[in-house]
């Protein structure tokens, strides 16, 4: 066989073995060496280095779509990060042109419907940001029908299982105030285990596989999974050790480590995973990682959160997170003794930031009702949070119902109680307290009840108690709290989805 012919066959068969090309496409899906290196500052918040890098490889690799899907990428990262709401409709734009430029691929890729399902991905966490709920179902339903094309073309393909288990997981969780746009998700149902399969195979896949790209993308969706969904926070932060996500270095392992550590009682690994973190230079701004360090301090009553707190508010740009951050400053100050300076952060919560979410409708109802908190069950709430439950104990063993005033007050009693021996594991007390709590509550407006029984059918589910558990998440939906319903609810239908029951 004449040798310029040999070579031309060898070379022609190396692009159709990766598949990231064919003869009637005018582009190409290339994830090469220096696409990596752009991932991985993408991924690392270098964003400005990482466009440096982006506009190299666009005059090097024209044809490559890669540089398109990690441009998107750099966007999503900014947009999120900033909640600049102003840029949204730019980054629309963006994507609507990406889209129609990745018709050029490759319908023979593995990458051709899943780099377009994972665009309309980014789409739908940021509107969801910003609470736009039509736009996100639309998005996701329209990610998911690509996904699933894709499966059936590309079975063994790992990067559509990471993007696929998250959305298993969360098709039997969404709140029933949302279950019309279950009907945009096309056909979309799983459950938390099926999610949980199928980010362990990828998981399993990357072990093997040192060079598979989106390996530590996928060590924090299923860290957070084990979180949020499957209520594995002890497993959360074991899958974080395992896999050796680096806090220290990478400001998403940071935020994905440290919440996890918030949230699973490590209150004191958490402020050492913020404060030890290194800023590389370039690095784009994460303020929320000093909204978190505020908020593990102040879980130890240590008014030196005011800093971090104040911090994220000079820095931060969006709107989320900051009526809560002025209702923990005011905390700070009540704390102090100081009510004067209580009452002045409490009048900026009335007046800046939105209430889209659980923890900043919390604050803006207190600052509307101009209700003082108590400060012995105030202090026993963020001790609690802090996974410090004796001390939070400590402050209310002496204690009794009839020692609080208004019954608002007498009702978050008993609430705190029950879940202060939940934490401590004195399991019949909590379910005591916590039924005490429900039957007291069942008609306030406050949260208390509703997650009283969220928290009874979690220790119920525990103790594989799963009848009372199913009866405690049922009663927890029936409730309708004027804050956290939409958190409380999703949580509900996450234990139902896990242990069977609707």
């Amino acid at each position: 066989m004449n040798q310029k012919l040999t070579k031309a066959i060898f070379y022609l068969s190396v692009l159709l073995v990766i598949g990231n090309t064919n003869l009637s496409a005018s582009g190409v899906f290339q994830y090469d060496a220096k696409v990596s290196e752009a991932y991985e500052k993408i991924q690392h918040l270098q964003l400005n280095d990482a466009t440096t890098l982006l506009q190299n490889l666009r005059q090097n690799q024209p044809n490559n779509l890669a540089i398109t899907h990690l441009e998107d990428y750099q966007d999503f990262f900014r947009l999120y990060l900033s909640e600049n709401e102003n840029e949204l409709s730019v980054y629309k734009k963006r994507l609507d042109e990406r889209l129609s430029n990745l018709q050029k691929g490759s319908p023979d890729s593995p990458y051709y419907l899943y780099v377009q399902a994972d665009m309309l991905l980014h789409w739908a966490l940021l509107k969801i940001k910003f609470g736009d709920y039509l736009a996100t179902f639309n998005s996701a339903g329209r990610a998911y029908r690509l996904l699933k094309r894709n499966q059936e073309k590309f079975p063994s393909f790992m990067p559509n299982y990471k993007n696929l288990g998250l959305l298993h997981a969360l098709a039997g969780t969404i709140p029933d105030q949302y279950r019309w746009g279950a009907k945009l998700l096309g056909g979309l149902n799983g459950t938390i285990e099926q999610g949980k399969h199928e980010l362990e195979k990828v998981l399993a896949y990357a072990e093997k596989n040192d060079n598979f790209l989106f390996a530590e993308e996928s060590v924090v969706m299923y860290s957070m999974l084990l979180l949020y969904l499957a209520n594995e926070p002890d497993a959360a932060w074991l899958a974080c050790e395992k896999y050796h996500l680096k806090p220290g270095s990478n400001p998403v392992h940071c935020f994905t480590k440290a919440t996890i550590a918030l949230r699973s009682g490590r209150n004191e690994e958490a402020i050492q995973i913020l404060s030890k973190r290194n800023i590389n230079p370039g690095e784009t701004a994460f303020p929320y990682l000093d909204f978190l360090l505020g908020l593990a301090k102040i879980r130890r009553l240590d008014v030196e959160a005011s800093q971090f707190f104040q911090r994220f508010l000079q820095q931060f740009k969006g709107q989320n997170y900051i009526k809560e951050t002025y209702q923990k400053l005011a905390w700070i100050e009540l704390l102090q003794g100081d009510r004067t300076a209580y009452q002045t952060y409490m009048k900026r919560c009335l007046e800046k930031g939105q209430s889209t979410y659980g923890a900043d409708e919390h604050a803006q109802a207190e600052a509307e009702t101009g209700q003082v908190p108590n400060t012995t069950l105030l202090k026993a709430r963020l001790l609690f949070d802090g996974g410090y439950y004796q001390k939070a104990y400590n402050l209310l063993k002496e204690k009794e119902e009839k020692d609080f005033s208004p019954e608002r007050m007498r009702l978050e009693y008993n609430y705190r109680l029950g879940r202060i021996m939940h934490g401590l594991k004195h399991y019949p007390e909590a379910l005591q307290q916590y039924q005490k709590t429900i039957q007291q509550g069942a008609q306030s407006s406050e949260y208390y009840a509703c997650n009283a029984a969220l928290q009874a059918g979690l220790l119920c589910e525990k103790r594989k108690q799963y009848d009372s558990a199913r009866h405690y998440f049922k009663r927890c939906l029936q409730l309708q709290p004027r804050e956290y319903k939409n958190s409380l609810h999703q949580a509900a239908k996450a234990g139902l989805n896990r242990i069977g029951g609707s």
